[in-house]
């Protein structure tokens, strides 16, 4: 007989058991890709097959369900928080918490992470009891809430037989979408199953909100994956949210049960201050883009220092100057250069739609990473980089064709010839990707002549 029993879910001593979106952001960091979102229709819940097999409670009286929602932490990997579902059973003396933020690590973090960059994501369903699950949490220092869901008998049976169906072996695992399917949305899908779809006709509604803004306000606290996310992501996630949508964020979810009538005896089981938002990543480059125009206007042309040189342009204050050239360098080269080769390697290798065709290939090149040599020259020499005619002509043949894209990237943007939002870039990473490359064609490299004797 199938029942609700916590041996048949996995133990969290077998898999690690951490909220439903840290794997996801840990995953980007290893595997450097994001999460797919496939924009499809919502799909019904599985049939339940052998209903008479389950051993319901004899009295859903002394049932409850609770939700419980944790607060994002100061870790990346938090950053949005998590969602679970608590089950108070007195009749059998039986209290569980059900937790879709399973996944299995026994294959090693590197195999894990590279099946995960190339869409292979198994999550799983994990049983444990209450104080096993909130201790996690005290350590962590998040807050939770827990509210109970307002839910007659029958919607309770319901919900009781589909965690029970969960907990079979052969259901407990599912195929992870960051967007989609996750561990909040497994929790609303089975809710709005028990009421019958009524939690879905009450959460039709378009909002003002688009998953990249939702994914660049959760991470207001760790700017450099906020701003790496903003590059990564293309069109797909650009769209408006219906109500049901947001509630793939575990805040939402509890917003919307909450406007929706159904939650009461709400309850903080534990407090914490949530992290402070830092300085985004978009300000950061907009200042070096100013420190980078101060280096363009202190271009003067150069005079003629050796028979093997050529006159042409140089920075004044040149040990300083060209040194702060080439500290802008090596963040601009490591940034645009590693962007693009996550998006190149995404669009070539994995399934994940969300990193196919994106538009930021127009200004993150993987060859970029070649400009490294370069930037070291200018900043352990502080004066140009001395290259043959041949070489410098590559160069700038180079600059000038990145500065081409960057004219077709503005064009698009003013123009709105895309369905991928590029203003914040166009506004704030733009202009320093362009001042650079003026500045290193101009006055970053110094031709020298071939001289012959004879």
């Amino acid at each position: 007989m199938n029942s609700l029993d916590p041996s048949s879910a996995a133990r969290p001593g077998t898999y690690a058991l951490l909220s439903c979106f840290r794997l996801a952001v840990t995953t980007l960091l290893l595997s450097l890709l994001l999460a797919g979102i496939p924009l499809t229709a919502l799909q019904a819940q599985p049939v339940i097959d052998n209903v008479a097999d389950i051993r319901m409670p004899a009295d859903f009286n002394q049932v409850e369900f609770y939700l419980v929602t944790v607060d994002v932490g100061d870790r990346v990997w938090d950053n949005f928080g998590h969602t679970a579902l608590r089950m108070v059973d007195l009749g059998s003396d039986t209290d569980l918490v059900f937790n879709w933020g399973l996944f299995d690590t026994s294959v090693g973090v590197f195999r894990f992470a590279t099946n995960f960059a190339l869409g292979i994501m198994n999550y799983q369903l994990g049983v444990s009891p209450p104080s096993w699950e909130f201790g996690r949490y005290q350590q962590e220092n998040r807050t939770v809430w827990q509210d109970r869901l307002r839910l007659n008998n029958a919607q309770k049976r319901t919900l009781y037989q589909r965690l029970a169906w969960n907990v079979r072996p052969e259901n407990i695992s599912y195929d992870y979408d960051y967007f989609y399917d996750n561990c909040t949305t497994r929790v609303r899908d089975y809710i709005d199953e028990a009421l019958n779809g009524a939690l879905a006709d009450g959460s039709r509604a378009l909002t003002q909100r688009t998953f990249r803004d939702e994914v660049l306000g959760h991470y207001a606290s760790v700017p450099l994956i906020g701003f790496s996310l903003n590059v990564l992501m293309n069109e797909r996630i650009d769209q408006r949210m219906t109500q049901w949508q947001q509630m793939f964020l575990p805040a939402q979810l509890r917003s919307q049960l909450q406007r929706q009538g159904l939650l009461d005896e709400s309850e903080i089981l534990m407090e914490f201050p949530a992290p402070q938002t830092q300085p985004g990543g978009h300000l950061v480059s907009g200042l070096m883009a100013l420190l980078t125009l101060g280096l363009l206007l202190s271009v003067r042309r150069a005079s003629i220092a050796s028979f093997s040189s050529q006159p042409g342009f140089t920075l004044r204050w040149p040990q300083l100057s060209y040194r702060l050239l080439g500290l802008v360098g090596l963040i601009v080269a490591l940034f645009s250069g590693v962007y693009g080769l996550m998006l190149s390697l995404g669009w070539w290798l994995s399934g994940h739609q969300d990193v196919h065709a994106n538009v930021n290939l127009l200004l993150f090149w993987p060859t970029d990473l070649l400009a490294l040599g370069m930037v070291f020259s200018w900043l352990l020499k502080g004066r140009a980089y001395s290259v043959s005619t041949i070489r410098q002509q590559i160069i700038v043949t180079y600059l000038v064709l990145h500065l081409m894209a960057a004219l077709v990237y503005v064009v698009m943007a003013l123009f709105g010839l895309s369905g991928q939002s590029l203003g914040t870039i166009a506004l704030f990473v733009l202009p320093l990707l362009i001042l650079f490359s003026l500045v290193s064609m101009i006055a970053g490299i110094q031709p020298v002549r071939s001289i012959r004797w004879g």
